[in-house]
């Protein structure tokens, strides 16, 4: 298959991308348009899989408005030979010349990627994403995201949000946006700063498109550089801001109030959902301090601890 499934022209592109990624801000990345052949494309929009409740469980355990589907080598035979295409030595190579990261990984178990499609009133809170793959341990490299909509406006929201720092004042930030264009692919480096995300979606009733939908994959290597290291951990949201609109004396109208009473709803859950987080790791932790093997060797190695000056 080798690379053909990609646009004719993109590999004699690869400096110049490369280029581009490594002095983009506010962290390394690049925007490729018309990515993919467009007849692959094409085959990919109409083998998208329809949105439904299964696949829409968020991480509180609730039926949201985003649906992901992993298991794409199962949607039909574009999607086959696009998981044959991510499996291939030549893709992951040329998407490390890009990057400057050799050793790409495949992830067969697509963790977190695979076709992603939002419906109106979804949004993405700004985060960082999961350091380490949950099974292999593999440090998490690159994402790159491929766009499915025919058309898309900037007022509608759901526009990707790359940020330096959303946790300061909002004049510190520095943003950069991508509109998730049919065929436009995005690719950036997965660090302890690579925030992103996207706003609301807000589709006017006769939008040419009935959702936001995307695919995602994600690459990994066996090492990553000793500065860049971090202890694990999950996806970090920031939570959304609180409107402007919200000042002394100002009367809210009902759909302000509705939209206050869903971001701290959606503040509780995600605090909810640490809470949880946190019971189940201290229980693991727990568990590994009261087992004998943990004792034994606590026992046994009693002695050289003293002479260290610890206990």
């Amino acid at each position: 298959m080798s690379l053909s499934l990609l646009r004719a022209s993109l590999q004699d592109d690869a400096r110049a991308l490369a280029q581009s990624f490594a002095v983009n801000r506010p962290f390394r990345h690049v925007v490729i348009d018309n990515f993919l052949e467009p007849n692959f494309c094409e085959a990919l929009g109409q083998q998208f899989p329809p949105f439904a409740s299964r696949h829409a469980t968020n991480e509180t355990g609730q039926v949201g408005g985003k649906a992901a589907v992993a298991e794409i080598a199962r949607l039909g035979p574009a999607y086959q030979r696009l998981d044959q295409l991510l499996r291939e030595e030549s893709f992951r190579s040329f998407i490390g010349t890009i990057s400057g990261i050799a050793h790409l990984l495949y992830d067969p178990d697509y963790v977190g990627g695979g076709t992603h499609e939002n419906l109106t009133g979804q949004a993405l809170d700004i985060h960082i994403d999961f350091n380490y793959h949950p099974r292999t341990h593999w440090h998490r490299r690159l994402n790159l995201i491929l766009f499915l909509n025919r058309t898309w406006a900037e007022d509608w929201g759901g526009v990707l949000e790359l940020h330096r720092n959303p946790w300061g004042p909002v004049e510190e930030d520095e943003v950069a946006q991508v509109l998730p264009v049919w065929n436009r692919c995005v690719i950036f480096e997965t660090t302890e700063h690579s925030w992103h995300g996207f706003p609301k979606i807000h589709l006017p009733p006769d939008a040419a498109v009935p959702s936001r939908r995307s695919i995602a994959v994600y690459h990994y290597t066996a090492e990553r550089p000793a500065e860049q290291l971090a202890a694990s951990h999950g996806t970090v949201y920031v939570p959304e801001r609180v409107p402007s609109y919200v000042e002394a004396g100002q009367v809210l109208s009902a759909e302000q109030a509705h939209e206050l009473r869903v971001l701290f709803q959606r503040r509780d859950d995600q605090i909810r959902f640490l809470y949880e987080r946190e019971l189940e790791t201290n229980e693991v932790l727990h568990g590994v301090l009261r087992s004998p093997s943990f004792r034994m060797g606590r026992a046994l190695t009693l002695p050289l601890r003293w002479l260290r000056g610890g206990r």
